[in-house]
């Protein structure tokens, strides 16, 4: 990515497009022919010719200007009267010639017999994904998290979520760096059963497949309580790869002796239990707040309050891998210094 940085903005958006606009020139020739060869042989209208390079380039250059001359109709881009003559537009491609291409502008080969629910942009998609993934090193802490792309138009993998800002929308799951950057992401086409095996849940296995460029570099991932669980942090930690996230108390693999019906906590209570590489922790605040993760030394049992009786939030200290083998470099503390007595370390087990 540092050598990408002293480019100009047109060789930048190129280093990832550059790829795409010959698919998109590729698959728009083949559909004008394919269309073509469907007509009557006795057709007289002359054939235009074969689409350019420099003409996708040039038609994607005036889509992005007309976005910031926005206008009635298409037509009025290349219009003569008085009131909307603007020259540049056909000087940069006639126009007979832009409603060519964007008449037969077209993403995929309908002749071709792979098909999903993502197909008509399946060859566009992964070619963006791989360039992502190509120009790009990752900082060393990543999320996995899913997002909403707003979409009211007809599609039958749209969401419904009446919870979000967004309501209707395309779910799109990605891997995000520190810095913001998405470094792979994958569309969520319905129930993710593809992902799904008599061992794992489509949820885990969608968070597998998302990682799957960063295996064996040792990343440290966090993700929220849609995703986590004991299985898959265990699958992760097998690839190098340590996790940590908010998680539910009723998730499979969870202990159970410190959820809400067997353990009545008050404000500032933290309870732990530990099993292998994980730490479960339950921290009570206004609202009962549960934790999985293999990055973090277990925490200290016990109340912490401050003197307004406000519970005082942990502050993680994280383990150290010394030549593959993970020591502790410090406690998990709270925020204020312990009283002698005050806390109590962990169970070395999940109670099932």
């Amino acid at each position: 990515m540092q050598n990408l940085l002293p480019l100009l903005p047109f060789q930048f958006s190129s280093s990832f497009f550059r790829q795409i606009f010959q698919i998109i020139l590729t698959e728009t020739n083949r559909y004008f022919h394919q269309y073509m060869s469907s007509r009557p042989t006795g057709s007289t209208s002359a054939q235009p010719l074969d689409i350019t390079i420099e003409e996708i380039y040039k038609f994607f250059g005036l889509i992005i200007q007309m976005g910031h001359d926005q206008r009635h109709s298409l037509k009025d881009y290349s219009s003569r009267k008085e009131q909307y003559s603007t020259p540049f537009y056909s000087i940069v491609l006639a126009r007979d010639r832009f409603f060519h291409i964007l008449r037969f502008f077209y993403f995929a080969d309908n002749d071709d017999p792979d098909y999903d629910r993502l197909w008509k942009i399946r060859k566009i998609f992964d070619t963006l994904n791989n360039k992502f993934c190509e120009l790009y090193n990752l900082t060393e802490h990543l999320a996995v998290d899913e997002v909403i792309v707003l979409y009211k138009g007809r599609v039958v993998f749209r969401q419904y979520i009446p919870k979000k800002h967004k309501r209707f929308g395309i779910k799109i799951y990605n891997l995000c760096d520190s810095l913001g950057y998405t470094y792979d992401m994958s569309v969520c086409l319905g129930k993710q059963r593809q992902n799904a095996t008599a061992q794992i849940t489509a949820t885990h296995g969608t968070v597998l497949e998302v990682i799957r460029r960063v295996e064996g570099l040792g990343h440290k991932i966090f993700m929220d309580n849609y995703f986590t669980s004991p299985a898959l942090f265990d699958d992760l930690f097998q690839t190098k790869i340590n996790a940590c996230g908010t998680v539910r108390h009723d998730t499979r693999g969870m202990p159970r002796d410190i959820g809400p019906k067997s353990l009545k906590m008050k404000r500032g209570d933290i309870a732990t239990r530990v099993m292998g590489t994980l730490r479960a922790v339950r921290w009570k605040d206004k609202q009962d707040v549960y934790i999985l993760t293999n990055m973090h030394a277990f925490p200290v049992e016990g109340n912490f309050t401050d003197e307004s009786g406000q519970a005082i939030k942990p502050r993680c200290r994280r383990l150290q891998c010394m030549h593959g083998v993970w020591t502790r470099q410090a406690e998990w503390s709270t925020a204020m210094e312990l009283p002698a007595g005050h806390g109590r370390g962990p169970k070395n087990f999940f109670s099932t």
